[in-house]
Formats: structure tokens, C-alpha cells, sequence
């Protein structure tokens, strides 16, 4: 869906400082104005403002989740408390979430998908982060005793099933959320949105450095933001005039 706004409700010299800021921050490239130029500064400027709060220091790894419903509602609480990535591990089904539930969550959530829950663990321990599953055990501990100064992989199983054997036997451990009735179990769309409340909110005020997005990942996330922010009839002028622009930040050329 495009932005609909046709009047700025910034001033002009508003609209000269953003630019300014933009492109003196270095997440705005020269080459790429003709793509600023194609929105309203009022939508950059609340892209600017989400990029300022997003992070990769938290982030998530689900294994099998299935259901379209639940794929949907996990991406819409990692775009709702500013987590940048979502990393899948299909099960029986592809994961294509519903964009009505995920509320356009899709569109501005990175998802990276792996070929096996080995090959992401791996992946993502190579890259620094420990990686915690949700799972009932001795050894499990409460998700406000989770060490969030580390960076930090939230692992959720399969809907039926949990995490399975393979992930807890590679996973640096398992956390649990303590309830006080007699359910011990959350559906997974719910158990997400409470991690990633407490770990985000905590590690906001524990990581002093490194907790917010670095300048480049800022810079390609906010003019895929863009891209995918173009009207229809805006996109096409784009590909003509910016396409090699356009190729890049997309991998497609028509």
C-alpha cells in the first residue's frame, strides 16, 4: 500500500533539515534522492523514526511453526517492539503469513530463512548470539533471569510439538514463563509477545552500545522501507528512471 498523504505537514525548512540529516548520517545515499524525492517526507521521517528504535541484538528463530495465523502474529510483535529480524525454520508448511493478521508486519520485518534448525543455530551462534528455547525442564530458567547484556536468540517450537530434540540438544540453554494457574503452556503467537516485551524492554536499558541497528543495515533497511512504500505508478517511474538503484535494493529488474 502506498502513502496516501498528498500535503506535507512539514514545514519546507523541516523538509530541509530531514534531508540534510539523512543524507549526513549516511542513510540516505546522492543516488538515492530520486527515490526520497518519490515520497513525503512526513513517511521518511516516520521510517527514520522506527530505524532509531529497531535492533538485532534480540532476535527470533522459529522451528516449525505452521499455522499462518501464528506465523503472522510473531512477525507482528517483533515489528511491534523494534526487533529488525525474524529468522524461520519451515515445518510441514511454507511460511507465508497472513498480511491482514501480521498488519503489513511483513513488509518491514526482515525474514531469513534456513534450510535446517542445525544450520540456523549454527549460523547464528558463528555470528554471537546465544541461543535460548522455550521449553519446560529442571534446567530452565525464568525469562526475567535471561542474561540480555549477551545477544540474544529467542528459540519457538512447532504449535503440537515444541522445540524439537535436535534444537534443544544445540541450543546454550532454555527459558520457561512463569504462570500461576493451572495451564503451564502459552500458545506461541503469545509466549513471543511476553519475551519479547521483557527482553527488549530490559536490554534497552542494560546494552549501552550495540543494541540499536549499525548505520549500513539502517541505510538498506530504510530504502527497502522505501521502495516498498511507492505507489504503484510512483514504483513504475522508479524502474525506469532508477533501475539500476532499484535492481540493486530488490534483485529484480522488472
Amino acid at each position: 500500500m502506498g502513502w496516501r498523504q498528498t500535503t506535507s505537514a512539514l514545514s519546507k525548512e523541516e523538509q530541509a533539515a530531514l534531508l540534510e540529516e539523512l543524507l549526513q548520517s549516511g542513510l540516505l545515499l546522492e543516488e538515492d534522492r530520486l527515490l526520497y524525492s518519490m515520497l513525503m517526507p512526513d513517511r521518511v521521517k516516520r521510517m527514520q523514526e522506527v530505524l532509531a528504535l529497531r535492533t538485532n541484538h534480540i532476535t527470533i528463530l522459529t522451528e516449525g511453526v505452521d499455522d499462518p495465523h501464528n506465523q503472522s502474529a510473531v512477525l507482528r510483535s517483533a515489528d511491534a517492539f523494534g526487533v529488525q529480524t525474524l529468522h524461520v525454520v519451515e515445518g510441514r508448511a511454507k511460511f507465508k503469513p497472513n498480511s491482514i493478521i501480521a498488519k503489513s508486519a511483513d513488509r518491514w520485518v526482515d525474514v531469513v530463512e534456513h534450510p535446517s534448525i542445525e544450520d540456523a543455530i549454527d549460523r547464528l551462534k558463528a555470528d554471537g548470539y546465544q541461543i535460548l528455547a522455550t521449553a519446560l525442564s529442571e534446567e530452565a530458567v525464568p525469562l526475567e533471569d535471561i542474561d540480555v547484556s549477551k545477544p540474544t536468540v529467542l528459540l519457538f517450537g512447532n504449535e503440537h510439538h515444541g522445540v524439537s530434540e535436535r534444537a534443544l540438544a544445540k541450543a546454550d540453554g532454555n527459558y520457561l514463563i512463569p504462570m500461576q494457574g493451572y495451564v503451564q503452556s502459552l500458545n506461541i503467537s503469545v509466549a513471543a509477545a511476553i519475551s519479547l516485551y521483557d527482553v527488549t524492554t530490559r536490554a534497552r536499558h542494560v546494552v549501552t552500545d550495540g543494541y540499536g541497528l549499525k548505520v549500513e543495515d539502517k541505510q538498506r533497511i530504510l530504502k527497502n522501507w522505501m521502495v516498498k512504500s511507492l505507489p504503484k505508478r510512483s514504483l513504475g517511474v522508479y524502474k525506469q528512471k532508477g533501475l539500476t538503484a532499484f535492481a540493486r535494493e530488490t534483485g529484480k529488474t522488472e
